[in-house]
């Protein structure tokens, strides 16, 4: 066993080897052949070679279904480009210097190209290879180097937009890290692509304007030298050079065209979700309609009754067409009627059982129900996308907020439109928007450059104006500035958002329950000293859904109950406990806001403002209508104010004054967050940018 692993080693690694010394290799034959002269056999085998090589090199790019399947295309393009000029200047050579032999002195390759291909007439075979540089140089070569301009100039100017939408789902938790990177890399790797093939295309333009130059030069050459040196007569040097130089400028010219419709294929694709490759996607697209076949044989039958015309050929052409789209009309009506015969192969009608217990449905807590466009986004058969993609918001969630949210049960709804969704917590409906399968929501984050055509709306989870789009305008959208999702992370994005405005309302008894087993695994003493001794399982709970209410997270669970255990044998009303517990919180809090800023800017209350808030707190606890009024709208401008600085929308108050302003400005400042100065750490320099009150 130990030799045979020993030799399957040694024989990976020379493989290996092998592999790494391909590219030194070719470069060290393409010197050899430009210096050392090559007999007329050595010529034979790299030119039958390069033919061979750019078969090969079409054969790839007809059946690679994404440009990056062949992402080493630019560099096989310039190596192939290479081993062309070379055996150029490798036959030149030879031509020039034995040509006045004849016959095969070249190689029987370039005699075979001279000689059959153009029947020897070295005026035909002039037209040919003249012909064959046109067709290279203006068409090919030329539609496919604009194409992979303004390709790479798309990519590059689209590389923000796709790194924003990556961006985008990874904070909202439908992709992970590493989903992140490898999304980030293949960003990066068709831009280095079709930046990399608007140059390599210059390759093979620049190979065509070689064999113009190289042919002309061949002839002159060949004539000078065999009337001068060698003593042939004009008509007979002009038949021998000709002739040779143009079977070597058509041995090279075609693989040189050959090349040049790969780079075409290559850069022109289109890539689909059904991962088709060229050939698949003409079938499918060409031959799918019996409409355009009928139209088209009806157009091919009328030529073939003018006199005059080739008859024959235009009716059989007729009769061909004719017969495709007959074949795919009954394919497509076989089709409806197996789809009929299964839907009528229905089973006969059950007896009504008895009402049972298990007819009592009982209200799922998170709930998603879908019109029927929407179904394919969650059949798992047809792997929907929203499947995967809500499983990673409740993981997301469960990492930032602190509990795992119950299943998300989804339902179709025949009485919905056929794009609408709604989200439902404890069978109560909390959102509802609309989706598009197959399109894109382009959101206007407030910067964008243009304008797009299509259906416009706005977020479902933000409210930012946003454009229902076609996938072919995805990429000018990214240009524009918007910010690109489909309709799955509309969607769950959506579902994300709800969540975390309704954790309190999501956290029950089971959850808390599993919060404190899963705390009791370490600190088990802590947790039997507080729940249930000092509080219920009930005031426990009211106290982490007044956290999640204010989008407190509570994964630091030690830290609750460690206050809780200091202050809950003097206190026993939740709302005080509360306060108690935001304290203790009060760094992952401010962290939360303004991350590891060490000077925290935020709005804060005018004194005399403060001075009545604090009179009227202290009479019936309650607000007068005027002053609340005065108050709401105060806030909302001082808001305004800072969110236009770009600044975290963070009020700062007494502590006393925290809970009622809480809950106070949170009826029509949910985005709002009110912090007690108790809550801000010592390390923390406080820094009011904007006044409640104040101008």
């Amino acid at each position: 066993m130990k030799a045979v692993s020993h030799y399957l080693g040694g024989e990976w690694a020379s493989g290996s080897q092998m592999k790494l010394l391909a590219g030194p290799l070719l470069i060290l034959f393409v010197m050899a052949m430009l210096i050392l002269p090559l007999p007329p056999i050595a010529l034979d085998l790299f030119f039958t070679f390069n033919i061979a090589l750019a078969v090969m090199v079409l054969l790839v790019s007809m059946f690679t279904q994404k440009p990056l399947d062949f992402a080493a295309f630019p560099a096989v393009l310039l190596f192939t480009t290479l081993l062309r000029l070379s055996l150029n200047v490798a036959s030149t050579r030879v031509i020039l210097m034995e040509g006045h032999q004849g016959g095969d002195s070249a190689g029987k390759v370039i005699e075979a190209f001279g000689q059959f291909l153009v029947g020897g007439n070295f005026a035909v075979g002039l037209v040919v290879f003249l012909i064959l540089i046109v067709i290279n140089f203006m068409v090919i070569t030329k539609g496919a180097g604009r194409i992979a301009e303004v390709g790479a100039r798309f990519m590059l100017d689209a590389m923000p937009g796709k790194q924003m939408a990556i961006d985008a789902d990874l904070n909202a938790g439908l992709i992970g890290e590493e989903d992140a990177r490898k999304r980030r890399a293949e960003v990066a790797q068709e831009a280095d692509f079709y930046g990399s093939m608007d140059g390599a295309s210059k390759f093979v333009r620049g190979d065509a304007m070689a064999g113009l130059v190289i042919m002309v030069v061949n002839i002159i050459g060949g004539l000078l030298i065999g009337m001068l040196q060698h003593g042939m007569g004009f008509g007979d040097a002009a038949r021998t050079y000709t002739l040779m130089t143009i079977g070597d400028g058509l041995v090279a010219q075609i693989p040189a065209l050959v090349i040049s419709t790969a780079a075409g294929v290559t850069v022109s694709r289109v890539s689909t979700d059904k991962g088709e490759d060229v050939g698949q996607q003409m079938l499918s697209q060409l031959f799918t309609n019996p409409q355009v076949m009928i139209l088209a044989a009806v157009v091919m039958g009328l030529l073939g009754m003018v006199p005059g015309m080739p008859n024959f050929v235009f009716l059989f052409f007729t009769a061909l067409l004719g017969g495709l789209a007959w074949a795919l009309i009954r394919r497509t009506k076989h089709q409806e009627e197996e789809e009929a015969m299964a839907a009528s192969e229905s089973p006969p009608p059950a007896e009504a059982p008895e009402a049972s217990w298990d007819d009592v449905q009982l209200v799922d807590t998170l709930g998603l129900e879908v019109g029927h466009r929407l179904i394919p986004l969650v059949d798992q058969r047809q792997e929907g996308e929203l499947l995967s993609r809500i499983k990673g918001v409740r993981k997301k969630f469960a990492q930032e907020v602190g509990f795992l949210p119950p299943v998300v049960h989804i339902r179709d709804n025949l009485e919905l439109g056929p794009s609408t969704y709604v989200i439902t917590l404890k069978g109560a409906e909390i959102g509802r928007a609309e989706a598009f399968p197959g399109k894109w929501l382009a959101i206007d984050p407030g910067q964008v450059t243009g304008e797009l055509a299509g259906t416009a709306t706005t977020d479902p989870a933000f409210g930012l104006p946003a454009v229902w789009i076609e996938a072919s305008q995805r990429e000018h959208a990214q240009v524009y500035g918007y910010t690109v999702v489909d309709a799955s992370t509309v969607v769950a994005t959506h579902l994300n958002h709800l969540m975390h405005r309704h954790a309190g309302e999501i956290l029950g008894r089971s959850e808390v329950q599993k919060l404190l087993d899963r705390l009791g695994e370490e600190q088990k003493s802590l947790v039997e000293e507080v729940v249930p001794k000092q509080v219920s399982l009930t005031a426990f709970q009211r106290l982490l859904q007044n956290l999640l209410e204010e989008e407190v997270s509570i994964r630091d669970l030690r830290t609750i109950l460690d206050t809780l255990a200091e202050h809950a044998g003097q206190q026993s009303d939740v709302g005080e406990l509360t306060a108690q517990v935001r304290i203790g919180l009060g760094r992952s809090i401010v962290q939360q806001w303004f991350g590891a800023e060490p000077e925290i800017r935020v709005i804060g209350l005018e004194a005399q403002l403060e001075q009545v808030l604090m009179q009227a707190m202290s009479g019936n606890g309650a607000l007068e209508p005027g002053l609340a009024d005065t108050l709401m709208t105060q806030a909302e401008q001082a808001l305004a104010r800072q969110e236009t600085s770009g600044e975290a929308p963070v009020l700062v108050v007494q502590h006393s004054l925290r809970p009622v302003l809480a809950r106070f400005l949170r009826r029509r400042l949910r985005h709002l967050a009110v912090l007690s100065q108790a809550e801000i750490p010592d390390d923390r320099t406080l820094r009011v940018t904007q006044l409640v009150g104040g101008r």
